[in-house]
């Protein structure tokens, strides 16, 4: 993988609103495989050729799931980083990511609520210029005053 940052922890005390993390990574048939097998979706579009092709994607794509879990890393790694605790994301699908795909997960902070220790983040997947997710997570952030 591929980021703009080195893993750790931003405090709630530090982050400020437009603050940017990303990663990048390819998404190869193994990853696939493995989602299947550790989510038990083994639905035939993710992981059959001949199946695939004659679904409306005419391929076999990755799991949508699998897309969001980078945004999943960014947040748990990066932006706020270790010790941030997920509460809620939405997500909007926008066009599928197949095997061989480059895919670019970004978050960037757009609220912060530093009595509750919470923070909105603006997250997107990308392959290319075509957004492939997007949705938006609200996060417990860590703090220096409580962790």
């Amino acid at each position: 993988m591929l980021d703009n940052m080195p893993r750790g922890t931003i405090c709630i005390e530090d982050l400020e609103i437009g603050m940017v993390r990303y990663l990048r990574k390819e998404i190869t048939d193994r990853d696939i495989e493995m989602f299947a097998e550790v989510s038990t979706d083994h639905n035939p579009v993710h992981l059959d050729d001949d199946y695939a092709r004659e679904t409306v994607f005419e391929g076999r794509i990755a799991h949508g799931m699998l897309t969001a879990g980078l945004i999943s890393a960014v947040i748990g790694e990066q932006l706020p980083g270790h010790g941030t605790i997920y509460l809620g994301q939405s997500l909007k699908f926008l066009a599928p990511v197949r095997p061989g795909d480059m895919v670019y997960a970004e978050v960037k902070v757009t609220a912060i609520d530093h009595n509750r220790r919470r923070v909105t983040l603006e997250t997107h997947c990308a392959v290319g210029d075509t957004v492939v997710l997007k949705g938006e997570a609200l996060v417990l952030a860590p703090s220096r005053k409580f962790d």
